[in-house]
C-alpha cells in the first residue's frame, strides 16, 4: 500500500542551472484571525529533486489563504551567487480541501514564475 500524499505540494527548479533546487529552505504558513495573523503551519527544505514531500498532511488543509515562504538568498549563498530577491512569497486560496494543489517555482537569480501545477 503506498503513503498518502500530500494534498499540497512544491517544486522549485534553478533555472539557471537546469537543475532541481535541493536543500532550499521553506515555510508553510496559513493566514488566521480574521486575516490578520500568519500562523506557520511546517518548515522544510527542498530534497534532491527540489521536491518537499508531506508538505501539508492528509485532513490538514482546510479553506483559507496559505503562503508559501521560499528562502531564496540563502539558496543562492550557498551556491556562491548574487541574487535579487532575498525571498519568493506565494500567496493563494483555497477553496475547496477535497482538492489537490501544486505550486511550482521556476527560480533564477534574477527572476522566478510560479503558477498553479497539477
Amino acid at each position: 500500500m503506498e503513503p498518502v500524499s500530500s494534498p499540497l505540494t512544491t517544486h522549485v527548479l534553478d533555472t539557471a542551472s537546469g537543475l532541481p533546487a535541493q536543500g532550499l529552505c521553506l515555510r508553510l504558513s496559513r493566514l488566521e484571525d480574521h486575516g490578520q495573523q500568519w500562523t506557520e503551519l511546517r518548515k522544510s527544505y527542498t530534497d534532491p529533486d527540489g521536491r518537499c514531500p508531506g508538505l501539508l498532511p492528509p485532513g490538514q488543509m482546510k479553506a483559507g489563504t496559505y503562503k508559501l515562504s521560499f528562502n531564496t538568498e540563502g539558496y543562492w549563498k550557498k551556491r556562491g551567487q548574487e541574487s535579487f530577491y532575498p525571498y519568493v512569497e506565494v500567496v493563494f486560496t483555497i477553496t475547496d480541501e477535497t482538492h489537490k494543489f501544486h505550486v511550482p517555482l521556476l527560480l533564477s537569480p534574477w527572476s522566478y514564475t510560479t503558477y498553479r501545477g497539477s
